[in-house]
């Protein structure tokens, strides 16, 4: 009887996919630091780059958008941010100014000391 590990299975399923079609290469220009620090997370998970290239591109594939949820900066999502932008603008068309701040805090129904 042979045992056969099931990571060894999952791998070779996945390489064959790969290997029965054409295969291309894809270029990609990254600041090095962003390469670095990655290649040392996928070293620990056991992916190399170009693996994990793969699983990303099958993703899109599949799921048929982007599979990552992309944050700015300001660690928000897009959508997030978007709506933060639109209710600044909206305050600063239409919200209450105030000239001093005493008005505020009693509008706010705080008491300043």
């Amino acid at each position: 009887m042979a045992v056969l590990c099931i990571d060894t299975v999952v791998t070779e399923s996945i390489l064959s996919l790969y290997m029965n079609t054409p295969q291309t290469t894809i270029q990609v220009r990254i600041d090095a630091k962003t390469k670095r620090e990655s290649k040392i997370i996928l070293d620990k998970i056991g992916l190399d780059m170009s693996s994990a290239v793969k699983i990303l591109l099958r993703n899109i594939i599949v799921t048929k958008s982007f599979p990552i949820e992309l944050r700015t900066a300001n660690g928000f999502t897009l959508e997030e941010e978007r709506l933060m932008i639109a209710d600044s603008k909206e305050a600063l068309k239409h919200g209450k100014r105030y000239s001093d701040i005493n008005d505020l805090f009693k509008d706010l129904g705080l008491e300043r000391h």
